[in-house]
């Protein structure tokens, strides 16, 4: 595995701003040839740096409905829970989940939103929610000043080419070194024997 370089990062700052290029414009635009931009593109993806090609759509544009910002505080333990009842709401259309149980989430809809969390949520895991309108909303994603490089799984450190990887249940994991990749393994094992 070898490490992010400056091609990588133009490469993602030009499909931050147009996801739509084509592989050979990307190509002119890094001096590569298409074939070559495929190939990094393709590794990005398997490296879990890409993780889909998406549309951002205004749905305030496509329908009669009302945007709002939703926060649910959840009982201990139940963001999964929470996070997989929502995800599968067809009018939710941002999701993020705190690490104290919290899942904030933009839904678009015409219904009573107080229904709609009634019908989707465990509401035994629910401590409670509050709803706001929302006036507007904006989606920005950048690149941060930092080096580009891929996180070690078990320690977070950065993933050198002398790294490791290794799939579990399909998913891909980097690791900096066999150590971590040992104890990642055995954790993963030991909580998947007690699933």
């Amino acid at each position: 595995m070898r490490e992010l370089d400056d091609i990588d990062q133009a490469l993602l700052e030009l499909l931050l701003a147009d996801g739509r290029l084509s592989y050979s414009d990307l190509a002119d635009s890094v001096g590569l040839s298409p074939p070559a931009v495929s190939d990094r593109i393709d590794r990005l993806r398997d490296l879990g740096v890409i993780t889909r090609f998406t549309v951002d759509i205004d749905q305030s544009k496509l329908r009669e409905s009302q945007s709002l910002l939703v926060t649910i505080t959840g009982t201990p333990g139940s963001a999964p829970a929470l996070e997989q009842a929502l995800a599968a709401v067809d009018t939710v259309e941002h999701l993020f989940v705190t690490v104290d149980d919290t899942i904030v989430c933009t839904i678009a809809t015409q219904q009573d939103v107080g229904s709609v969390l009634r019908d989707a949520l465990p509401l035994e895991q629910v401590r409670e929610y509050s709803v706001s309108p929302l006036q507007g909303e904006r989606w920005s994603p950048a690149l941060t000043e930092r080096d580009l490089a891929i996180a070690c799984a078990e320690c977070g450190n950065r993933v050198s080419d002398e790294g490791e990887q290794e799939r579990f249940d399909g998913d891909l994991y980097h690791f900096c070194c066999s150590s971590c990749q040992s104890r990642f393994r055995a954790q993963y094992e030991q909580l998947k024997e007690g699933a």
